[in-house]
């Protein structure tokens, strides 16, 4: 058995790249492939690219000549959002052998024949509009959580958004097969599922291949709470126009499903977001959060904001900072404006220099600080059930309690993947919250 190939995968980007990276390196062990670690020695690297994070193009190729470095000879190849948008891009760069799209990268086992060096990069990747079809997939990032894609592609057209370019148009799992998939994963002892996404509250839409469908996504929430052995249940990020009062008011009392839900704002000023054009005016997002803690007063609330867009002048970004400071939110997670091929807001002017930009996402990155502090102070002396994490760090285990508050208490290996009662007690010089075991 010597003989056996050896494949290694990197995945940049977001919690639905996992899941599909996990999916793409289950079919190559079906082929009889050996799955290593990428700092290891392997026939094939498979890298999994996004097109969202800054400097895209310069990672990649760190992480090809990293490859590299451990196998020359070895077979690589590009797969994911960054693949489809600008394949002849990474197929130029030096020693990468192949290069697939959207549609694709779920059947690259088909195109990974002999294994010899290519020349240059061979791009196979389709028309966008071909990426119709929906391949469901979980990933098992550690022992504790599992991310569960319920749904792909969005037909939203945000003027800085290339997702749509490179995933295609929305289109989910059907309910059925999501349900499997949950129930697989209860079976390996997980005890938290992450629901993703590309754009999740779109859910039901292309269930079956085309605008028709039968569920929602309140009904996908309603379905997978009923299944059996999984013991949380946590929504990533969903737009604020498709949170609807139903869904915040199912998962409530809900069952699994934790009080903790993120939801990306992208700008405080009105105009900015018909700019971006975003379905919803500030005015919605507030009431979101208002029905949120009226019905789950100690809810985890985590905010995307993009900083820098054109046209984001300092009355309209303090617009933002001010409608921030006053809502009652619990984190944010603060993006600066990158400019995007092929999307409407690189042609726009009033182009914010970017200095500009880095200091008002520096700004927004100490209002988190002192947000996240406000809700870790606020959840002081509470009871609550932390479910903790695999990693000694550094003399610590961190956990989760359910409303996202982290927390660590000293290291013992007995209490990986185990759900406990605990008080709240202080919060250390690192941010992290102690707690005392009921």
């Amino acid at each position: 058995m010597e003989n056996r190939k050896k494949v290694a995968f990197y995945t940049l980007g977001c919690k639905l790249n996992f899941s599909e990276t996990s999916t793409i390196a289950r079919s190559f062990t079906d082929e009889g492939f050996d799955r290593v670690e990428f700092d290891e020695v392997a026939d094939i690297y498979v890298i999994n690219t996004c097109s969202v994070t800054e400097n895209a193009d310069k990672q990649f190729k760190q992480i090809v000549k990293k490859a590299q470095k451990k196998n020359d000879k070895a077979f690589v190849a590009a797969v994911g959002c960054y693949a489809q948008l600008k394949p002849e891009e990474l197929a130029s760069v030096d020693g990468v052998d192949l290069v697939l799209g959207a549609t694709e990268k779920f059947k690259i086992t088909d195109y990974i024949n002999d294994l010899t060096k290519n020349e240059m990069g061979q791009v196979h990747s389709c028309e966008i509009s071909e990426a119709d079809f929906y391949v469901g997939s979980y990933s098992i990032g550690d022992r504790t959580r599992a991310f569960l894609k319920v749904q792909d592609g969005c037909d939203y057209k945000c003027t800085y958004c290339t997702i749509p370019l490179a995933r295609g148009i929305s289109r989910s799992d059907t309910m059925d097969n999501v349900l499997k998939n949950a129930a697989e994963i209860a079976k390996q002892n997980i005890k938290e599922i992450v629901l993703t996404g590309v754009n999740i509250g779109d859910y039901g839409k292309g269930e079956f291949g085309n605008k028709k469908h039968e569920h929602t996504f309140l009904e996908l929430v309603q379905a997978l709470d009923k299944v059996e052995g999984i013991e949380r249940l946590r929504i990533s990020s969903i737009e604020p126009n498709l949170l609807k009062n139903e869904t915040i008011d199912f998962v409530s009392k809900s069952r699994t499903f934790v009080p903790h839900f993120h939801i990306p704002l992208q700008s405080g000023s009105n105009d900015i977001l018909k700019k971006m054009k975003r379905r919803y005016l500030r005015e919605l997002y507030v009431e979101r959060v208002s029905k949120i803690r009226e019905v789950m007063p100690d809810c985890c609330i985590g905010v995307d904001v993009i900083v820098g867009f054109p046209g984001e002048t300092d009355e309209k970004f303090l617009e933002t900072y001010n409608f921030l400071n006053d809502l009652d939110i619990s984190y944010l997670h603060v993006f600066t404006y990158s400019e995007r091929d092929n999307t409407e807001a690189i042609e726009m002017d009033a182009v914010v220099p970017m200095n500009v930009r880095n200091k008002r996402s520096k700004m927004l990155r100490g209002l988190s600080v002192k947000k996240r502090r406000a809700f870790y102070e606020s959840q002081l002396g509470k009871e609550k059930t932390v479910l903790f994490e695999s990693e000694n760090k550094e003399g610590y285990i961190h956990g989760f309690t359910e409303n996202y508050v982290k927390v660590k208490t000293p290291w013992n290996p007995e209490l990986v993947n185990t759900l406990h009662q605990i008080k709240l007690t202080t919060i250390d010089a690192d941010g992290i919250v102690r707690l005392e075991f009921l």
